[in-house]
């Protein structure tokens, strides 16, 4: 008899002996009064085995029979070495035998017979604590989302979260994941807090790009091309670690399903309906949201880092490019001519290399290691001066007399060398004739 059944007869024989009642066996033994009356009708007809299921003990109805069993056996060795669902499939198409996946499975187990491929098994996981102060690591990651449910368009949410207490130092908004984006969150963070230890990311492009070229990025000291943002963080001394799967950032993973579901409302009754609006409306929102839901940092001694003095953010969150000037100290980016200033003394830019910064607020300047140039954009070449085929002025803006066709006069030279053409005919065939 099992536990069940022992209390039920334990609890019956109270009840026979005038101990309890009807009512109280079925409270205690948590069943009807009605089921209580069956299993005690039983019991005293039958003694404790009429307080045991009639099937228990016998075969099962949907088992299958001997000579199936031996069936499947017997295929398996003809048909040699096959995992168990291939084997299942075949059994089903071949041999009208069919049986799900795992009967055959205890079958083959059955008879020692194993499967010619081993699943691995499962890796060992665990939750990582938190870090043990706060600025020692930051996740960061963006959220492509319908933050503004169709008031605008679709925008990207960069930010970032302390491992150590939950806060978020810095978000912003961007038409998409990009490198500006991550720029501005280093920056925002570090004015705000101090140097992060190291950054928890995934394997964006944008942290680690797989198509390099020179000509995109700076170089460090070993010669390893590096994208913009890895080059920021190499100079700011920051550590970068690659998560290994979604799962592995999970903090900030719920930090975008909890903005997803409060921020979103909060964007919705502050009628905000576009990307300005929504940026601005962070400023007052991340500190609400680290009021609500930070919590202490197991050390009270925050681990940010200062700045540097030798270190300018203004020249390191930047987006920097290395390009060669041009005899007519004009330099080339992104399809844009800018023109150097004169140099001061005999010297000239002519055939170096300088460093463009482009920086996040748009603006464009270039460097002689520590000599800042001021560029504009240069006058257009002779090639850029000539009409294309798409600058065809607009039907209405140009007079009719000038879209008329022109006819030549008869002492055009295309005329007159046709006429002398057929003046030399008439006079070879007069020559020919005489």
């Amino acid at each position: 008899m099992s536990s069940t059944e022992q209390r039920r007869a334990w609890v019956l024989t109270r009840i026979l002996t005038g101990e309890l009642t009807m009512a109280a066996g079925a409270a205690s033994l948590d069943v009807s009064e009605r089921q209580l009356w069956r299993l005690r009708v039983a019991f005293e007809r039958e003694g404790p085995a009429g307080l045991v299921h009639g099937n228990r003990g016998r075969p099962s109805s949907r088992q299958l029979g001997a000579g199936v069993r031996a069936r499947i056996i017997e295929l398996r060795a003809s048909y040699g070495e096959i995992n168990d669902s291939h084997f299942c499939e075949l059994l089903a198409e071949r041999e009208a035998i069919v049986v799900s996946r795992e009967s055959v499975r205890q079958i083959l187990r059955t008879e020692g017979i194993a499967s010619p491929r081993r699943r691995r098994p499962p890796r060992y996981r665990s939750r990582r604590p938190r870090m043990a102060a706060e600025g020692l690591l930051l996740q960061l990651d963006g959220s492509r989302h319908d933050w503004l449910e169709g008031r605008g368009p679709w925008l990207t949410l960069v930010g970032a979260i302390d491992d150590a207490t939950g806060s978020v130092p810095a978000a912003v908004f961007r038409d998409q994941e990009d490198a500006a984006g991550y720029l501005e969150i280093l920056r925002a963070t570090i004015e705000a807090k101090g140097i992060p230890g190291a950054i928890y990311r995934d394997r964006h492009g944008i942290f680690a790009p797989t198509n390099q070229h020179p000509d995109d990025a700076t170089e460090p000291a070993g010669g390893r091309s590096l994208s913009q943002v890895g080059r920021a963080l190499v100079e700011l001394g920051i550590g970068s670690i690659v998560a290994g799967s979604p799962q592995a950032k999970g903090r900030i993973e719920r930090l975008w399903g909890t903005f997803q579901d409060r921020l979103v409302t909060e964007l919705r009754l502050a009628g905000v309906a576009d990307l300005a609006g929504a940026n601005a409306f962070l400023g007052s929102y991340l500190p609400r949201h680290n009021a609500r839901f930070a919590i202490p940092a197991a050390d009270p001694v925050a681990a940010w880092r200062a700045v540097p003095p030798e270190v300018r953010l203004a020249r390191v969150l930047v987006f920097k490019y290395r390009r060669k000037v041009a005899r007519d100290h004009t330099i080339r980016l992104a399809g844009r001519v800018l023109q150097l200033p004169r140099g001061t003394g005999p010297s000239s830019y002519s055939g170096k290399l300088v460093e463009v910064h482009v920086r996040l607020d748009g603006s464009i300047v270039a460097f002689d290691g520590e000599r800042q140039l001021g560029v504009m954009a240069a006058p257009p070449d002779p090639g850029q001066l000539r009409a294309r085929r798409d600058d065809r002025p607009e039907p209405g803006l140009v007079p009719a007399a000038a879209t008329m066709p022109w006819t030549p006069p008869p002492d055009h030279p295309w005329k007159r060398v046709r006429h002398d053409s057929k003046l030399y005919r008439q006079r070879l065939t007069d020559s020919l004739g005489s």
